[in-house]
């Protein structure tokens, strides 16, 4: 079986950092991911924040803050692979097309169809108002068109059984030739962080694609991510996806994430990929 590409997801669009161990600033990125990177990471997903006092909690799409961002993880980590979030909740691309063209990402989230995005508090009340997450065909296609102009591969991001069998019809239509499928499991209104649902997601991607599983929850997602070590995904975790270790404990950062991950790998009997060995097995320069 293939060595396994283990990919951090850095940080998130919203977590609040003085609730929780995120990284906002370009010095907090490359520190995090410095610790992702030596527990076996070699992809970075990052999310960009605002750089403003007591505002890091929201989202920038100022392609500087980007390059910032990119570039500290990029010297903290020899060799990293940077995938960068596209995902808007609007029709206007402007935002995320400017910083692909800026950074240049080796790869690119690219949210591959439209998601009711909902949660519920415990007293049955909305957790936020509910919100369409729009990403319609059109907007795809935008996506895809600015991730071939800076040469990055679409990773497409599946919160369904839908989504991911639309990538297909994605291909065959033309509109690309080299999707990633990232089945994102554990959103409360998408598909839940299932085991038997992970083995029949495989049969409806295309056969040569490269695939991971990004499992959103608390300790019950570490199953599925052994699952995913056994049926030889790419694999991700960090504090965008999860602040809880396998054993329940809650992380301190991205490394003790990436160190349980690697160990899910050496669980399927698997070594992990170096950043080299990484960007030979997805054809990256």
């Amino acid at each position: 079986m293939d060595k396994a590409i283990l990919t951090c997801a850095v940080n998130g669009v919203l977590t609040n950092p003085k609730q929780h161990p995120v990284p906002v600033t370009p010095e907090e990125m490359g520190a995090s991911a410095r610790d992702a990177y030596n527990a076996g990471a070699s992809i970075f997903h990052i999310h960009f924040r605002c750089q403003e006092p007591n505002m890091g909690h929201l989202p920038s799409w100022d392609p500087e803050v980007a390059l910032a961002a990119s570039d500290a993880i990029r010297e903290a980590c020899p060799g990293a692979i940077i995938n960068q979030t596209t995902g808007v909740i609007d029709d206007d691309v402007s935002g995320p097309v400017g910083c692909l063209r800026r950074i240049k990402p080796e790869i690119a989230a690219c949210n591959a169809g439209s998601l009711n995005y909902l949660k519920l508090k415990k007293d049955g009340s909305w957790a936020w108002p509910p919100m369409l997450f729009p990403n319609t065909v059109e907007k795809v296609q935008k996506m895809i068109d600015a991730m071939d102009e800076v040469g990055a591969i679409p990773e497409m991001e599946c919160f369904d059984v839908g989504i991911a069998r639309s990538v297909d019809l994605y291909v065959r239509n033309g509109m690309t030739d080299n999707p990633h499928y990232n089945f994102v499991m554990g959103v409360a209104s998408g598909m839940p962080a299932d085991i038997d649902l992970l083995k029949v997601l495989l049969r409806y991607k295309r056969k040569s694609a490269h695939w991971q599983a990004t499992l959103i929850g608390r300790e019950e997602i570490w199953p599925v991510h052994q699952k995913a070590a056994d049926l030889g995904g790419m694999l991700r975790t960090g504090v965008e996806d999860t602040f809880y270790l396998p054993n329940g404990e809650k992380t301190t950062g991205n490394g003790p994430l990436i160190e349980a991950l690697a160990k899910c790998a050496e669980n399927a009997g698997r070594s992990v990929a170096s950043p080299q060995e990484a960007r030979e097995m997805l054809g990256i320069n």
